[in-house]
């Protein structure tokens, strides 16, 4: 494992920012960072890049404790706010950033002109930060966090203000280093995105961890046994086996009863004189999860609390 996060927590005052989180990241792997505004996601992962400190836990950078002053060069961290300095030159600024990450001036140059290759970015050498657009300003705050070829690199919202062909330019980027063993945690309120992207998620909300696990594992998790139907000839079946959900046209979504066979329906269906030409299992989105298990949690916290 790259990381290892053991019963982390941060209170601020009576606010629990991060109460008692633990989970661990593969080597090579896009993580998704998951939870509403106010969750902690910020907190976690300043304490991850050793900005702040927490109160108790530990933190494991490549099976030893996290030390804030020999790893956090092999970190690259984009946060959503963007630090740039708006009235350098873009040449300029950016080789100023690849130095403090301890690259040597050959080097860094490099670097900055493999990427600005990359990212058609050639011709920005001399304007001024200041001038670009927040699209172009993403890309240079992306290349200026992987410059030094971090081992952990982690991206608070990196698609903001990205038009959706720099969207993909910047995803193909991440693809592309995870291949090469880069892990990548990834944060954004997206989760469509991070149903195309990542490979493992955790929810976090009020400073808790709600859900720990991969991609098609929470789906499979949280499914309801729906299925969608496409034939000729559609039937509206309802029993207690199964219930019909929704129809248009020759498309039909159905609702199996536990211990309900697929094949159950698919038989009722032809039997009742429908031609079927399509049918898959409707798994829950990701949103649809998220805010079910947030929601749920608000509901408990009230109860309790009463």
């Amino acid at each position: 494992m790259l990381l290892q996060i053991q019963n982390l927590k941060k209170y601020y005052q009576s606010q629990k920012a991060v109460d008692d989180i633990s989970f661990q990241i593969s080597r090579g792997s896009i993580f998704g960072l998951l939870g509403p505004n106010g969750a902690g996601k910020s907190t976690l992962l300043r304490m991850i890049t050793g900005i702040i400190h927490p109160d108790s836990g530990k933190i494991l950078f490549e099976g030893r404790p996290f030390d804030a002053s020999a790893d956090t060069n092999a970190m690259g961290y984009m946060p959503e706010e963007r630090g740039l300095y708006k009235k350098m030159k873009i040449g300029e600024h950016i080789l100023y950033l690849a130095q403090l990450k301890g690259l040597d001036k050959n080097t860094a140059m490099e670097r900055i002109t493999h990427w600005f290759r990359k990212l058609d970015m050639g011709s920005w050498w001399d304007k001024k930060v200041g001038d670009l657009s927040k699209g172009m300003q993403q890309k240079l705050q992306f290349v200026a966090t992987v410059i030094h070829e971090p081992s952990l690199l982690i991206l608070d919202e990196p698609f903001s203000g990205l038009d959706p062909v720099n969207a993909d330019v910047i995803k193909e980027q991440i693809y592309e280093l995870a291949a090469k063993g880069t892990t990548v945690i990834f944060s954004t309120h997206r989760m469509e995105q991070v149903e195309e992207i990542c490979d493992h998620i955790i929810l976090i909300n009020k400073g808790k961890l709600l859900l720990d696990g991969s991609v098609n594992g929470v789906k499979n998790q949280y499914k309801e046994n729906k299925y969608l139907v496409r034939a000729d000839n559609m039937p509206k079946l309802d029993n207690h086996a199964f219930q019909c959900l929704a129809t248009k046209n020759d498309t039909a979504t159905y609702q199996l009863a536990p211990n309900t066979s697929p094949n159950e329906l698919l038989q009722a269906l032809m039997n009742n004189g429908a031609t079927v030409h399509g049918f898959t299992e409707q798994l829950p989105s990701l949103n649809d999860i998220f805010i079910q298990l947030v929601k749920n949690q608000g509901a408990q916290r009230t109860f309790e609390t009463v």
